[in-house]
Order: C-alpha cells, then sequence, then structure tokens
C-alpha cells in the first residue's frame, strides 16, 4: 500500500508542477510568435527595386561613396583658391628702448617707446599668378575626378550585365530541374511495374542530384552578382534590395569604324585630358615660380615717443630682400621638369588610346561572329532534339540516358549562348571604356 499511496503522490506532484509552467511555456511560444511576426513585417518593408541599367546609373552617379570621396578631392583643390586670393596680412610692432638696468631712478625718464606698422606689397603680380595656378589645379582634379567617373561607370554596367547573366543561367538550371523531376518521378512509376531494375533508377537518382547542385550553384552566382552591384551603387549596403530588370537575350546590332572610333577616343578621354590640363598647370606653375624671384616690398611707418620730458617723431622705412643668392632656382626647376612630364604623358595616353582602341575593337568583331554563329538555327536544333527525345521517352521509343544526353546538350549549348551574349555586352563595353563614349542605345 506505501508504494502505491507514494506513486500517488509523486503524480499529484506532477501534475501540479505541470500546472505551475503551462503559463510559463505559454509565454514562451507568444513570444516566438511575436518575433517570427516582427521578423515577417520587417522582410516585407523592404520591398526590393526593379533597377533597369540606367536607373543602376543614376543611383551609381548619386550614392556611390567612392564618388563622393573623389568629390571631396575637388572641394579640397577649391578650397586651395580662396587662400591664392589672400593678400598678405599687415604687421604691428610695439617695442621699448634705454630700459634703465639698475632700476633706479624715473622708470619712464630714461626709455623710448615705438610704435610700428608694416605691409607687405607681393611684385610681379604673384597674386594673380597665384590664383591662375589655383584655378589650373582646379581643373586638373575636375579632369581626374570625370576619368574616375568614366571608369567607374563602366564597371557599374558590366556588374549588371553580370548579373543578367547569372540570372538567366540560373532560370536555365531551374527549368532543367523541374524537367528532371518529372523524368525521376516517370522513372520511378516505371521502376514500380517492374519494367526497369533498381540500378537504372539509381542511376537517374543519382543524375537528378547532379542538377540540384546546378542549381545551387547558379543561385550562388546570381546572389553574390546581385551584391556586388548593391555594393557598387553605393548607400546604406544593409537596406539597398534591388533585382534587375530586363534580359541577357535583348541583343542589339552595332556596326563601328575604327577612325571614328579613334577620332572620339582622341577628343574625349578624360586620361589625355588629365594629361593636357596638368601641361597647362605646370605653364601656370612655371609663371608663379618665375615671379617668385622677384622680392616683396615691404612698407613701414611709426611713431617714436619719449614718455617723460621728450616728445614724439614719426618713423617711415622701405624694405625689400636682395636676391643675389636664393632666386628660387629649385622650384622654377621642378615647375620645368614637371611640364616636360606632363608634355611625355600626353604621348603616352596617345600611344594607349590608339591601342586600346584597335583591341577593343577586334575583341568586339570578334565576339560578334561568336554570336553569328548561333544564329544558324543552332538553338531551335537542339529545343527540337529536347522535345522530341521527352515525347519519344513517353511512348516508349527512347531511352532515360538519351533524354539526358539532350538535356545536357540544350544546357551547355545555352548556357554558351548566354556566355556569348555577355562577352558580346562586355567588349561592347570595352569600346565605350577605350573611347569615352556612349554607345549603348
Amino acid at each position: 500500500m506505501f508504494p502505491k499511496s507514494k506513486s500517488n503522490t509523486y503524480r499529484r506532484r506532477c501534475s501540479w508542477r505541470h500546472r505551475d509552467f503551462a503559463p510559463l511555456v505559454a509565454a514562451v511560444f507568444f513570444a516566438f510568435a511575436l518575433q517570427s511576426v516582427s521578423a515577417q513585417t520587417a522582410t516585407s518593408s523592404q520591398q526590393k527595386r526593379i533597377v533597369t541599367l540606367s536607373d543602376a546609373v543614376s543611383i551609381f552617379l548619386q550614392q556611390n561613396l567612392d564618388l563622393i570621396a573623389a568629390r571631396y578631392d575637388v572641394d579640397s583643390v577649391e578650397a586651395e583658391k580662396l587662400s591664392a586670393a589672400v593678400r598678405p596680412n599687415p604687421e604691428v610692432a610695439f617695442g621699448s628702448e634705454g630700459l634703465p638696468l639698475g632700476f633706479n631712478g624715473s622708470f619712464l625718464s630714461s626709455q623710448t617707446f615705438t610704435y610700428n606698422i608694416s605691409q607687405d606689397f607681393e611684385l610681379g603680380k604673384k597674386r594673380a599668378k597665384r590664383i591662375t595656378a589655383a584655378n589650373a589645379n582646379s581643373e586638373l582634379a575636375r579632369a581626374q575626378f570625370q576619368a574616375a567617373v568614366w571608369q567607374l561607370t563602366n564597371d557599374v554596367k558590366k556588374k549588371f550585365y553580370a548579373v543578367l547573366l547569372a540570372q538567366a543561367l540560373l532560370n536555365l538550371s531551374k527549368e532543367n530541374q523541374t524537367t528532371f523531376d518529372d523524368i525521376v518521378q516517370r522513372t520511378r512509376e516505371v521502376f514500380r511495374s517492374g519494367e526497369i531494375s533498381g540500378l537504372d533508377l539509381q542511376r537517374v537518382e543519382i543524375e537528378k542530384f547532379k542538377f540540384d547542385t546546378d542549381v545551387a550553384n547558379s543561385e550562388r552566382d546570381y546572389e553574390l552578382a546581385v551584391r556586388d552591384l548593391r555594393l557598387v551603387l553605393g548607400g546604406d549596403y544593409r537596406t539597398t534590395e534591388i533585382e534587375t530588370a530586363g534580359s541577357i537575350e535583348f541583343i542589339q546590332q552595332y556596326d563601328f569604324s575604327l577612325d571614328d572610333l579613334r577620332t572620339k577616343a582622341l577628343a574625349a578621354r578624360p586620361d589625355l585630358k588629365v594629361a593636357q590640363v596638368a601641361e597647362l598647370a605646370a605653364d601656370a606653375a612655371i609663371r608663379l615660380q618665375d615671379a617668385q624671384k622677384i622680392p616683396d616690398l615691404t612698407l613701414s611707418a611709426g611713431v617714436s615717443q619719449v614718455p617723460v620730458g621728450g616728445g614724439s617723431n614719426y618713423t617711415f622705412g622701405v624694405g625689400f630682400n636682395l636676391p643675389v643668392f636664393d632666386r628660387n632656382q629649385t622650384e622654377r626647376a621642378k615647375a620645368r621638369i614637371d611640364k616636360d612630364r606632363a608634355r611625355n604623358q600626353q604621348a603616352i595616353v596617345t600611344n594607349q588610346i590608339s591601342s586600346e582602341v584597335d583591341k577593343a575593337f577586334v575583341a568586339f568583331n570578334i565576339q560578334k561572329r561568336r554570336l553569328d554563329l548561333y544564329r544558324t538555327g543552332v538553338l531551335t536544333r537542339v529545343n527540337d532534339i529536347q522535345t522530341s527525345t521527352e515525347y519519344a521517352l513517353k511512348i516508349g521509343e527512347s531511352s532515360t540516358l538519351e533524354l539526358l544526353d539532350a538535356i545536357r546538350t540544350r544546357r551547355e549549348t545555352l548556357a554558351g549562348f548566354y556566355q556569348t551574349i555577355f562577352d558580346y555586352d562586355s567588349s561592347l563595353l570595352d569600346l565605350e571604356l577605350a573611347t569615352a563614349t556612349p554607345l549603348l542605345k
């Protein structure tokens, strides 16, 4: 009887414990439910923004952090123009002569107080030449900023097309996965009916694993490409959710003349403009440094006063530096070296432009011919082969392995087609980069 009574007591205790914890468990589940709802609300509030290529470029120009940093460089050079226009400040001096060392007698009677003001006057039009040099440096900073915009904008366009390529490959892999899921289902039904062996079913299931892996890899490539584009667009990366509009299969045909592209490049390349503006800045620096060898003139005036028993005298002085040894030789030589360097840089950039336009033009024409190969009907043929093989498998006139070969062939052909389109668009962007001229319509 005692064990039974003890068992009943234990059950009662457990029952009371369960009753005590029931409100706590309910509260925990309620908290998790609220957290889940809030997470879903936050996710739905951050809707993805659909962006086209022009939208991506516009967003990039407004909020890319690298461009903002480059603008600060321009603003810093603009601030230097303020100091270039500043004139020398006047100087005020106060002095005392005749201070008694023994400190005996009248303290003020033996002293002479002087009050003096002086002003430096720049000769040789230094201020005007300094302003001209500051303006030239400002133009150089703007040209360098435009060069940065030119290069980074081209990079944005390439990342946009990379997202379109990854999206196309992901859609293709999902399409193949769906098609093969139907094949696996039919194969299992045939296996249950006893028409094929378990080994054939295992082979088909292993092939399904390959298609699933292809989808996973394509999803990874697509997500990484989108995040690369998000980063280069700028702004707050954590709150930027985008989705690209358009298709990699949208193709436009272009025909260019090499001579016309060279002419456009020489007229529009920002790096060549940087070299040209650098030479103008060097000329302004030469004129400024030549003017620095001319000494400035200092005019001063003052009053000399004896407080006790004396009077006041007025003083006036003129001073200037004698350019006997230091005539600013070093800075003048450096300015001329900078001009020679800028001229040499122009020659270097001009050769680079000719080479880059030539290589980009050749690569574009090759990519164009590669793209034309797919216009011979090969895409239609691989689609027809897969469709015919699927139908033949349904009526029992083909095998699963033959359909696998058809799916692989179509997948490889379409993947090569999408990659060729991407290479064609990239070569067109390389032409834009080489000519600094918008070519995409």
